[in-house]
């Protein structure tokens, strides 16, 4: 039989094995941390540089020297602004009615039974699935035929139209994992069946709102095939567009590589600020999404 000393050493092992691991474990995640930090300090790094810095040899990994002359020349153009207004409003368009529509959708799925639905769910993955490419002529002609090319409404629409359908299924697990009997107890008490929903409800599903508006935010933001397919015009142009027409332009002469970093850093402000306001409610809705419906 095992003496006390043996049984000791034996747990003095386990433990000795397990703290490794965690060490082994923290090391692998500040690795992993690490090399996907770096591309982000290195634009921000770079944009603080000269473009004779920037082509040297020599690389520079910290901006002893930096300077804001990069984001001034890029400012002083006036095009930033212009850009960043059009991405503004069709952001904000597609993701209100990206979530208008998912929302109602998702209501009717989960709390109603009605003929068609589960087929209405199956239309809703295959639609997902088809490739944004494939659909570029009809959407160009489509929107073109009703006098909406280089138009926020117009590209604003074509949005809504594919980020609709994974909000849908993601609400869908939002709502399916709030029990109805919450909104029966409430209208026993003597409120009407919108009352309850609006008051009992609706407040649980903020954190799937918010969830499926991150979605349709990056969404919007990042967009770069549909919107050159549907804003051709240069006054037009979102921030993706503008960043590559920059690019384009730098290219003509000779690239200037830290005017290029500042622009690529000023494109990724809003998004940063919008994270920092909805961080908190974003990670409680995608873990509460994991576990529902």
């Amino acid at each position: 039989m095992p003496t006390s000393r043996s049984r000791e050493t034996s747990r003095l092992l386990r433990r000795g094995t397990r703290r490794l691991g965690r060490i082994v474990a923290s090391v692998v995640a500040i690795v992993v941390a690490l090399a996907w930090v770096f591309p982000v300090y290195w634009m921000v790094n770079s944009s603080l540089l000269s473009n004779r810095t920037l082509q040297s040899f020599i690389p520079t990994f910290f901006p002893v020297n930096g300077t804001l002359a990069n984001y001034e020349n890029v400012l002083s153009g006036g095009s930033f602004f212009t850009a960043l207004g059009v991405s503004l409003s069709v952001t904000l368009i597609a993701v209100f009615g990206c979530l208008l529509f998912a929302f109602l959708a998702a209501i009717a799925i989960s709390r109603f039974k009605f003929r068609g639905r589960k087929t209405f769910v199956l239309a809703v993955l295959i639609v997902q699935m088809l490739p944004a490419e494939g659909l570029f002529i009809a959407q160009y002609k489509m929107v073109s035929s009703v006098g909406l090319l280089n138009s926020v409404i117009g590209v604003s629409i074509i949005y809504i139209a594919a980020v609709v359908p994974f909000t849908v299924w993601m609400l869908r697990g939002f709502v399916a994992g709030i029990p109805a009997d919450l909104e029966e107890a409430a209208m026993v008490d003597g409120l009407s069946r919108t009352q309850a929903f609006m008051r009992i409800t609706f407040p649980l599903l903020a954190p799937g709102l918010v969830a499926s508006g991150v979605f349709a935010f990056l969404q919007a933001w990042n967009e770069f095939t549909v919107a050159l397919v549907l804003l051709p015009a240069e006054d037009m142009h979102t921030l993706p567009l503008w960043l590559r027409g920059f690019i384009q332009a730098s290219a003509t002469r000779e690239t200037d590589w830290g005017q290029v970093m500042a622009a690529s850093a000023l494109v990724a402000v809003p998004v940063i600020i919008f994270f920092l306001i909805v961080q908190g409610r974003m990670t409680s809705g995608l873990v509460s999404g994991a576990v529902k419906g």
